[in-house]
């Protein structure tokens, strides 16, 4: 988000024009396709890189300890979690700029330069607040699929989640399973979608008096 804002704050820069092509290059990307190609380079090795990271599963067999246990956690949560956020990174950065963008020629922000703000006071205290309800829908929105689980990424690396469990369900098929999962998700968007509309108010308080 942070990216998104201060690229569309300096449009047409060279750190706008630098973080506009990697979001949209990794918006592009298929998380599948991703996942894999993140598999066969740090798993696998590739080339000069040798194998870093576990292909799969949540834990290695045979490890004992509570920290033991927990690194191995944190090992091969790595290549899901960078999965992940690769993709939901260039989100965040192409919604997070057209917002401020859409902000910038707005009389209010005039207003406040003509005040003698700082531009980075124009930015963050005028500009952000108002730029912020669309990132906003689309963090929970995420949040509420991450509960859900992230069926394609556990897939690609056997994550024992309620994604893969899902996926799992689909091949057998096992229809009430699946119809479990699916309230699940259901349930989990709904919440965040709950959340998120609470949370409107406080960026923009023209919500809470409508």
């Amino acid at each position: 988000v942070w990216l998104g804002i201060h690229s569309g704050w300096r449009k047409g820069s060279t750190f706008d024009r630098a973080n506009s092509a990697v979001a949209l290059g990794f918006w592009s990307v298929p998380t599948f396709w991703l996942g894999m190609i993140l598999l066969i380079v740090f798993s696998s090795g590739f080339g000069p890189i040798p194998s870093i990271f576990p292909a799969d599963g949540m834990i290695t067999p045979g490890v004992s300890g509570f920290l033991h246990s927990l690194f191995d956690i944190l090992k091969h949560l790595v290549l899901p979690c960078l999965t992940l956020v690769l993709v939901q990174y260039a989100q965040y950065v192409t919604i997070a700029r057209s917002s401020i963008i859409d902000e910038m020629g707005s009389p209010y922000l005039l207003t406040a330069r003509a005040k003698g703000l700082a531009d980075a006071l124009v930015r963050d205290r005028h500009a952000v607040p108002n730029a912020m309800l669309p990132t906003i829908t689309m963090i929970f929105m995420q949040i509420g699929g991450l509960i859900g689980g992230a069926i394609t990424v556990e897939t690609v690396f056997s994550w024992p989640g309620l994604g893969y469990l899902t996926y799992q369900a689909l091949k057998v098929p096992d229809l009430p399973l699946l119809q479990g999962t699916f309230v699940i998700f259901s349930m989990s968007v709904i919440v965040m979608n709950l959340f998120a509309d609470l949370l409107y108010s406080i960026f923009d308080p023209r919500v809470g008096d409508e």
